[in-house]
């Protein structure tokens, strides 16, 4: 079987580039393309080419009606098997955006962030192809309070009881025809290295592209 095509799109938002790069080269079977918001869309003749689009973008901004951006999402988004990972701060893109309502099932995504926090994570579902057989672990990551993932349809797969973070850290979604997969956490190295996040991740990206 061929490797998964996957796109990451990094815009907006500082990134230790090596060992973000490294993370990906650490998860193996996969096609990394990373990229920016703006060259993914302008990239019409291949919006299809990918198994997966992770967004680790923090893209504030609505898109501006009649937009190529708003036409990528309006026209394209949805419409194929195409896999769906939004991670970390891609949780938070573009804020009062229907869209990202619709993906994240979160409503109100104005959110507060802590820096260096150790955080314990609890399995909320070991039945999941994503957390199947996983164990509570703990690392030091960037947390976020807001929203908790209400909408009908989410499921979560990953809790934790943290005073500055919000309970839900990974969950699935289906949007129309895209599998959904956010996983809050990921902010620095302290996550990239883990074994347990990359562990999360990668089936995260292996559900999405129906390969599990």
């Amino acid at each position: 079987m061929e490797p998964i095509k996957l796109a990451v799109v990094l815009e907006n938002h500082p990134v230790d580039i090596i060992a973000f790069t490294e993370l990906f080269r650490g998860l193996g079977d996969l096609d990394v393309y990373v990229q920016s918001l703006e060259m993914l869309v302008k990239d019409e003749e291949h919006w299809d080419d990918y198994d997966v689009v992770l967004y680790y973008n923090l893209t504030i901004p609505l898109s501006e009606k009649d937009s190529l951006l708003q036409r990528y999402y309006d026209e394209h988004v949805g419409t194929t098997d195409q896999g769906i990972v939004l991670l970390h701060h891609g949780i938070c893109c573009h804020r009062g955006d229907k869209l990202w309502k619709a993906l994240s099932g979160i409503e109100d995504r104005r959110f507060q962030y802590h820096w260096d926090q150790t955080v314990r994570y609890d399995i909320a579902d070991a039945s999941h192809p994503i957390t199947q057989g996983m164990k509570p672990f703990a690392m030091i990551d960037e947390t976020y309070t807001m929203e908790e993932p209400a909408a009908e349809g989410t499921q979560v797969l990953i809790t934790c009881d943290h005073p500055n973070s919000m309970r839900a850290i990974a969950w699935t979604r289906q949007y129309q025809n895209n599998r959904v997969f956010c996983y809050e956490s990921g902010h620095d190295g302290f996550a990239y290295g883990n074994a347990d996040f990359r562990q999360v991740l990668k089936r995260g990206i292996l559900w999405c592209a129906r390969r599990l």
